[in-house]
């Protein structure tokens, strides 16, 4: 729901596979890492609506109200947004258009803060030990957030690695808590250019991953002075941009 008091709208804007739970996280974080809403406080009311359905009971629609006046950009979401778990919304497709999406939302950031290497090291184990359900199925992607000293924050699970993000994105956004400017994220998979852009969106400095970064994500990072760091793993990691942020 959106636009000045005197006429508000409604539009559709997404339709997403994911794992049900978090779902108001998924909602915040999607419209801010997307940049359909300019900052997190033009949020008034996320709650999830629709008939109760499967095992759990959980509702399959989300609903956000935006405060009259707020930013957004319906031009973006013009056609009907199909997320799907794999892909996530891949609706930016060049590195011009991701800039001039958040050119007035991202800068690049002063390559701070500094983390040690040996913070790095512990993270994917870290991660492990709060992988609930991956540990019983083996088949959810996980996002968490650390703080620079490695300390666990929050974590989130979904069966597609964009919406983990989101959802973790979201909650720091519904708690007051974005930009995330002495954070990690950390991915259970590889890093793709449109996570790049989540993390920019938030204000993430540092991104790392047990996987590989495509060259795209690089290329992202670079422009917005991210760091990235992939195969995060068995004691080593390596460092695609951003090295000014690692200390041996």
């Amino acid at each position: 729901m959106f636009g000045p008091v005197a006429k508000r709208e409604q539009k559709a804007l997404a339709v997403t596979m994911r794992t049900p739970g978090h779902d108001e996280e998924l909602a915040a974080g999607f419209l801010l890492s997307e940049a359909i809403i300019a900052a997190p406080n033009d949020l008034v009311a996320v709650r999830a609506a629709g008939p109760a359905s499967g095992p759990g009971g959980g509702q399959n629609v989300v609903v956000v109200e935006l405060r009259p006046g707020a930013t957004f950009h319906p031009g973006l979401v013009e056609r009907h947004f199909y997320t799907t778990s794999s892909c996530g919304v891949c609706g930016i497709t060049s590195l011009d258009a991701l800039e001039a999406r958040f050119a007035t939302s991202t800068a690049p950031y002063p390559y701070s803060p500094v983390i040690p290497a040996a913070v790095v090291h512990a993270l994917p184990q870290r991660l492990r030990e709060v992988q609930r359900t991956f540990n019983t199925t083996g088949g959810l992607h996980a996002a968490a957030l650390f703080d620079v000293a490695g300390r666990l924050l929050s974590v989130r699970e979904d069966v597609g690695r964009h919406n983990a993000v989101d959802k973790l994105i979201g909650a720091e956004v519904l708690a007051g808590r974005v930009p995330l400017t002495d954070h990690v994220l950390f991915l259970s998979g590889r890093v793709s250019f449109e996570l790049v852009q989540k993390a920019a969106a938030a204000g993430v400095p540092v991104v790392a991953a047990v996987g590989a970064p495509s060259s795209l994500a690089i290329a992202a990072a670079e422009r917005f002075g991210l760091t990235v760091l992939g195969f995060v793993r068995d004691g080593r990691f390596n460092i695609y941009s951003g090295r000014e942020r690692i200390r041996d």
